[in-house]
């Protein structure tokens, strides 16, 4: 006795993260606007390169807007488990971006250390504040989101808002004494760490993409759990990976102490998907077997 069940009533992605996505876009695209005109004026080379760099955020989060909004779509017969992944490759672009941004700040940093610049120090203060106020608004319109996209395009933007706190401290420091190369050695720093997260989150997106277990996802206690439905007796063959980070599949063999009638077994695998929503499987491939009856797929266990 073998049926092959899916669940064919799921979510189809966060609208909200499109919204996000596209509203920093636009504050994100307008800020850099602001900070290249900023930078000609105040002569300041720092400022022209994190507008650089804010140009690269902007660029990374248009494609990550395209792509999220097409991980919204249902799925079809060319991707029959949806577009979610869409939204793991912009984020996976969004990383090598601030990968490729990092190192262009070490670049442009270690010269100054032995090198430093004179800038017009009180509107490249006023450049700072508004700085760290829109991108830090920003990042907590990001981090609110759920998707990997929405999380690796908040370290971007938290990424600058570290980079003009600590430009707006240099510039503070420089009106006191000679502090210069401050600048080059936080910029630095702070390159170092978005690296650090950046390489973080790129393990976790190619993870998702070899289809490793979901770190929030315990198999024992899922198999626990789908033994504790009477008549399971046992589980077995049980996968679990995840779409992007959020949204779980699983497919699992229960192997069933009696037959069922039909609407009994309906009963049973509905109970069964409830429960499994508490550990993030929206999507839950049930396979029913007697006992003693052999697996048919090699190597099943």
């Amino acid at each position: 006795m073998n049926h092959a069940d899916h669940d064919h009533s799921h979510s189809h992605g966060d609208p909200s993260a499109v919204r996000n996505i596209r509203f920093v876009f636009f504050l994100n695209l307008t800020f850099t606007i602001i900070e290249l005109i900023g930078g000609a004026f105040t002569n300041s080379v720092a400022v022209i390169s994190d507008a650089i760099h804010d140009l690269s955020d902007t660029i990374s989060l248009g494609i990550s807007w395209y792509m999220e909004g097409i991980s919204q779509r249902k799925r079809d017969v060319s991707f029959t488990f949806g577009y979610r992944r869409f939204s793991l490759v912009a984020a996976l672009l969004s990383g090598l971006v601030l990968v490729i941004g990092s190192t262009f700040v070490f670049v442009e940093a270690i010269p100054r250390l032995f090198y430093p610049e004179q800038i017009d120090v009180s509107n490249v203060i006023w450049l700072a504040l508004l700085g760290i106020v829109v991108n830090g608004f920003a990042a907590f319109r990001l981090r609110r989101g759920r998707t990997l996209n929405e999380n690796m395009l908040a370290l971007h933007q938290i990424e600058d808002v570290l980079g003009w706190s600590a430009v707006l401290i240099i510039a503070i420091a420089m009106k006191l004494g000679d502090f210069l190369w401050l600048d080059p050695l936080l910029s630095i720093a702070i390159a170092c760490w978005m690296s650090l997260n950046a390489f973080r989150r790129l393990k976790k997106i190619l993870l998702i993409f070899m289809q490793s277990m979901p770190d929030d996802v315990d198999i024992l206690a899922v198999e626990r759990l789908l033994q504790s439905f009477p008549p399971v007796l046992g589980a077995h063959d049980t996968h679990v990976w995840s779409l992007d980070g959020t949204h779980h599949v699983l497919s699992t063999h229960l192997v069933l102490e009696q037959t069922l009638a039909e609407q009994e077994l309906v009963d049973l695998k509905a109970r069964i998907r409830k429960a499994l929503e508490l550990h993030d499987i929206d999507h839950a491939t049930l396979e029913t077997e007697l006992q003693g009856e052999k697996c048919q797929l090699e190597n099943c266990k």
